[in-house]
């Protein structure tokens, strides 16, 4: 009994014992000697992006840039580095200019980056979509130096469209009617506002919250403006497919509607999206070489289908970019124009597009059958589709766009884009795709 009772008492006082915990001390003043340059390793991708960066010709944005020597005002912020800083957001994903700022303050690769330089969202989403021309440059720069390095061959190339969602509401598509009156009672809130903030019981406001108020209310004016514009090229449209579809019930239906156009995105329309729903998208056109599965080409539109004529446009514009030749040109089904295998062919160029499914059940699987009516070029695309190599080819189609695709909707943030307009729309685009190209080939553009 004694032994078990010293145990149990031994027991006891381990029980009351206190425990010894680590724990942290906040208040505590400590002497800390840092060098930015050790916030990433020398393997970090950060690093491969400003070293690439450093190697472009960044000279067209710094045209626009007021303070130079000699004359007064505070120092423009680095175009290199703001293009460093949006090329790696788009790496990582991060498609908002104020994600973009709080990585600056709290992720080491971006403070690594910023290298002490401090940044806001107004200034990153400005520069994000006010360099258009600079930026399309930039993208032909990288083009052509994987070009000069035998890295890309444009002989062979890949088209594709992805609706990307944009942030106008549903609900903001109104009619002609609906916005002529918005606009009316919009120029009416403006002669208000004006009285108001110029009359004594608003003397309180400063002179900032007044411009700020007056520049709101011109904004929603120039939305709806932009709106109306849209209306007349809407209704040319839709006249032409209520003649193409003749005067059958399809044809009335089409007659019967009304164009709508978004009070926030007057560029924006309604798309079938991938899911099947319908919301207010932009269609992407992506080109990449077939070799590489580098993108070569990015287009934005606001056209639903891409049977619109969308690939001869974007032919040239690849060969442009890269002073080569397209001889193969690789487009899926929804694009099959027979203007524009005319029009391919007489450029000496192969086509490969798939027929639509004929519509009477005893042609289906025949639609690559010659007819007595069928021109040369229509004949050369037909035997081209229906050989063996010719298929073989054609399956290159689909393992190079839809993997860009994926890609840039996966991991290069092009999931929605929240800017207004065609114009800014196709500079997010733009971003995405150097991303794109500097992850893949950042390497190889160093060598």
């Amino acid at each position: 009994m004694g032994v078990l009772s010293e145990a149990l008492a031994g027991q006891e006082g381990v029980k009351q014992a206190s425990v010894r915990l680590r724990q942290p001390q906040r208040r505590q003043m400590a002497m800390v000697v840092t060098c930015r340059d050790d916030l990433v390793d020398a393997g970090h991708t950060v690093r491969m992006v400003q070293a690439v960066v450093e190697k472009l010709d960044l000279s067209r944005f710094h045209e626009p840039i007021k303070a130079r020597q000699g004359q007064a005002g505070r120092d423009a912020t680095d175009p290199q580095l703001l293009v460093a800083l949006w090329l790696y957001a788009c790496i990582r994903g991060i498609g908002s200019a104020r994600e973009l700022a709080r990585r600056c303050e709290d992720s080491a690769a971006f403070r690594w980056l910023c290298g002490g330089v401090s940044v806001n969202h107004h200034l990153l989403s400005d520069f994000r979509t006010d360099h258009g021309a600079a930026l399309d440059a930039l993208f032909t720069q990288v083009i052509a130096s994987l070009v000069d390095k035998d890295v890309v061959r444009v002989s062979r190339v890949s088209q594709d469209g992805v609706r990307v969602r944009l942030s106008a509401g549903a609900s903001s598509f109104r009619r002609e009617e609906r916005l002529e009156k918005l606009l009316e009672e919009a120029r009416q809130h403006v002669d208000q506002l004006r009285r108001q903030v110029d009359s004594p019981e608003h003397a309180a406001l400063t002179a900032r919250k007044k411009a700020a108020r007056k520049r709101a209310a011109a904004e929603k004016i120039e939305r709806l403006e932009q709106a109306i514009a849209q209306l007349p090229e809407l209704k040319q449209k839709q006249a032409e497919a209520a003649r193409q579809a003749g005067h059958g019930k399809r044809g009335q239906q089409i007659r019967a509607r009304q164009p709508r156009v978004s009070t926030t995105d007057a560029e924006a329309r309604v798309m079938k999206m991938p899911n099947g729903g319908f919301n207010p998208a932009v269609n992407v056109q992506l080109a990449a070489d077939t070799e590489s599965r580098a993108i070569v080409g990015v287009e934005v539109s606001n056209e639903g289908s891409d049977s619109a004529g969308l690939s001869e446009p974007m032919r040239r514009q690849v060969e442009e970019r890269s002073g080569g030749k397209v001889q193969q040109h690789l487009i899926d089904g929804g694009y099959l124009r027979v203007q524009d295998i005319e029009r391919a062919h007489t450029h000496e160029v192969e086509l490969f597009v798939p027929p639509k499914p004929a519509r009477q059940a005893h042609r289906r699987g025949r639609e690559l059958q010659p007819l007595p009516t069928d021109s040369e070029a229509v004949l050369a695309w037909k035997q081209r589709m229906a050989d063996e190599a010719g298929k073989e080819i054609y399956k290159q189609r689909a393992a190079t766009s839809e993997t860009v695709n994926g890609d840039l909707r996966s991991y290069r943030g092009l999931t929605q884009i929240t800017v207004r307009g065609l114009n800014k729309a196709r500079c997010v685009a733009l971003w995405c795709a150097l991303a794109y190209n500097l992850m893949h080939f950042g390497r190889i553009l160093l060598a």
